[in-house]
């Protein structure tokens, strides 16, 4: 089961509650486990702060991820993080990539959810299975490559 606090920082218009479950739902699913995570929208400025605070990055990016730091002994928690989604990036990224809006806000948080699982893109190898999974888990909910373009 998920359990998915959703926090509008912002007043810019977002996908419903029912959008990111069902997003989150499929990007967690090869865990067995209960599932417990926060996914907060923010304006700019917010995304930038977060950006510079935790990435040393003086702009807001698209999505950040936060997985939860438990402690060994309570690994047995639900409680997999945090992602923080900036809500003007996610808008200018699809429309300056010529995407589906809805399609890039599905991307966007399957890609979070995928960092708080421990997936990672550092190196080409950890880039091209993060992928891979990204490519699947959106064709099944009917879209595109989201990395088509960047093939070219």
């Amino acid at each position: 089961m998920l359990e998915l606090d959703l926090q509008l920082a912002t007043e810019a218009p977002a996908p419903s509650e029912e959008q990111f479950r069902q997003w989150c739902t499929l990007a967690l699913r090869q865990r067995t486990a209960d599932s417990e995570l926060t996914i907060r929208l923010v304006d700019e400025p917010e995304g930038r702060e977060l950006n510079h605070t935790w990435r040393q990055k003086d702009y807001a990016t698209n999505v950040l991820s936060f997985p939860a730091d438990v402690p060994d002994e309570l690994l047995d928690i639900p409680l997999l993080g945090d992602l923080v989604i900036c809500v003007e990036v996610v808008e200018r990224e699809a429309k300056d990539q010529g995407k589906e809006l809805e399609a890039h806000w599905a991307h966007l948080v399957i890609h979070g959810c995928l960092h708080l699982l421990g997936y990672d893109h550092i190196d080409d190898e950890e880039a091209e299975e993060m992928e891979a999974l990204e490519r699947t888990l959106l064709a099944e909910l009917g879209h595109r490559d989201p990395y088509a373009d960047d093939e070219n």
